[in-house]
């Protein structure tokens, strides 16, 4: 198989760069051991004005055969003559994908020690590979590289020139032209020749996952072709399909906040003893201590303040009579188990930015052992309340149980907008920490807030003054509950606000909408900084 590299020189910039790039020299002829043969890299031109990188690889059918039996096309044969003629020696598949790993390795990585500034520098380029298995014809072949920015070429080989009848083989001859740099370059083929020719020569192990995603990385996770490319790259393997394509959808979203990836996903803690929203320790005690007054003494055991607040949020829910249930913002999938065990409930959505939280919540809930009965009434999706999502249209009800004083303050109104004004379903059940009862706390600091991914907790007041206004902007009348113990002085740990959809208002035109949220809402998130 064989694979050319050309680009031409300019002013300043002798096409001999190239051998830079490559890190192999235009002067001499290279030989490499793979494991299923020899790469030879030669230069069949190079002058300052024009530089061709050739990369020949000789593949061994026996060495195919002995090292990949039972792995890939080479070791699954359909027939005992398959294994030693095949098309593997001839065709770039992801035996060339591998040798430019192999030879390439310092341009695929975009590093060059003797010129340190020429891997960012875009090139002319034009790639040339005569023979390339195409499954899905030329059409995907456009499909895969023009969105990448090529120039394509891509003419069908026929079966035989000399029976035209015969029509097409599943080969193409491709040429690519653009401006790319050349690790650019080398990381699509990487990816798309295995994906092209939708086999793999080796075992799929869940490495690969890492491979595609630094192969693909600033390219794949906006590529058209997102989940065609994953999934054939690793082999249609569903579980690890599943996590690349999770992992993607995280980088898009981090990119898109202009934050790191590990800021987002950071929903479930390193230990999880305690459910997110509650200090460590005291809110539990607090809560037994207040359960075990209410029950005057009597021996009963006291009922944590996460699992009133799922059961009142369940009440709510039951006096709507609310059959298809979002839950935003998911976290660990504690309220999405509940859900389940009520069969009213038909159709559930969690959705989380945080894969690790997804992740949890499948372990948790077992859903690989979970009748199909059931588990088809749970979906979950990763995603961020920051936008608009088709996904959550047309819903009964929706929860933010504790969720949006995770949310920065200047984001609130592209969550509410995302909800309320979207999404909008008949129901809305917010739940939020009631920053006043923090001095019941004993083990709180003055000052400090529930959680260290706070960004701010609202007083009784204020948490109603954002909800009528959230109202009073998309339509929604909204009523007020406490969850927990009601304290006379500091009111209840946890504030919840239903809205419901009033059939007759309508929201306020978004050129009447404020820019931010109301300057009171921010005040607990400054003392929390503070």
């Amino acid at each position: 198989m064989f694979l050319t590299i050309t680009t031409t020189g300019s002013d300043g910039r002798p096409a001999t760069d190239l051998g830079f790039l490559l890190h192999k020299h235009p002067g001499k002829a290279q030989a490499f051991s793979t494991a299923y043969g020899t790469a030879h890299v030669f230069y069949p031109e190079a002058d300052d004005g024009r530089c061709t990188a050739a990369l020949l690889l000789e593949v061994d059918p026996v060495a195919l055969v002995r090292r990949g039996r039972g792995k890939g096309r080479g070791g699954a044969p359909d027939s005992a003559l398959a294994q030693y003629v095949n098309d593997r020696p001839y065709a770039a598949s992801s035996l060339l994908a591998v040798a430019l790993s192999t030879v390439f390795a310092s341009a695929l990585k975009g590093q060059c020690k003797a010129r340190p500034e020429l891997p960012a520098q875009s090139l002319p380029l034009c790639l040339d590979l005569p023979a390339v298995p195409a499954r899905g014809g030329t059409e995907l072949v456009r499909r895969l590289f023009e969105p990448l920015g090529w120039t394509v070429r891509a003419e069908p080989v026929p079966l035989d020139t000399a029976f035209p009848e015969w029509g097409d083989s599943r080969y193409v001859r491709l040429g690519l032209e653009g401006e790319h740099t050349v690790a650019e370059a080398l990381r699509h083929l990487y990816v798309l020749l295995p994906v092209l020719d939708d086999a793999k020569h080796y075992w799929v192990a869940p490495d690969e996952v890492d491979k595609l995603l630094r192969a693909g990385e600033g390219w794949l996770a906006d590529h058209p072709e997102q989940k065609l490319i994953t999934g054939r790259y690793l082999a249609r393997r569903w579980s690890l399909t599943r996590d690349a394509l999770e992992r993607l959808e995280l980088a898009r979203l981090a990119e898109a906040d202009d934050t790191a990836a590990e800021e987002i996903d950071n929903a479930v803690e390193e230990s999880a003893e305690t459910e997110a929203g509650e200090p460590t320790g005291a809110e539990a005690a607090e809560s037994a201590e207040a359960t075990a007054e209410q029950t005057d003494g009597a021996e009963e055991r006291p009922v944590p303040l996460a699992v009133q607040r799922r059961a009142t949020i369940l009440g709510v829910l039951r006096e709507v009579k609310a059959a298809r249930v979002l839950d935003l913002g998911c976290g660990q999938g504690q309220l999405l188990g509940d859900l389940l065990k009520e069969p009213r409930f038909t159709d559930i959505v969690g959705l989380d930015v945080s894969m690790r939280a997804l992740q949890e919540t499948r372990r948790r809930l077992r859903l690989d052992r979970m009748p199909e009965r059931q588990s088809e009434r749970l979906r979950l999706v990763q995603g961020s309340l920051a936008y608009t999502d088709a996904r959550l249209k047309g819903y009964d009800a929706a929860v933010l149980s504790e969720v949006v004083e995770h949310v920065d303050p200047p984001r609130l109104p592209a969550l509410e907008y995302a909800v309320f004004g979207a999404a909008r379903p008949r129901s809305v059940v917010v739940t939020t920490p009631n920053v006043e009862y923090n001095v019941r706390w004993e083990s709180l600091p003055a000052g400090h807030v529930r959680h260290r991914d706070h960004r701010f907790e609202w007083t009784r007041e204020e948490f109603r003054a954002w909800s009528r206004e959230v109202a009073e902007r998309h339509g929604y009348e909204v009523e007020f509950r406490p969850v927990g113990p009601d304290d006379p002085e500091v009111g209840p740990p946890t504030q919840l606000a239903h809205f419901r959809l009033a059939a007759d208002r309508v929201p306020v035109p978004a050129t009447a909408r404020p820019a931010c949220v109301p300057t009171t809402a921010l005040t607990p998130a400054k003392e929390a900084r503070a």
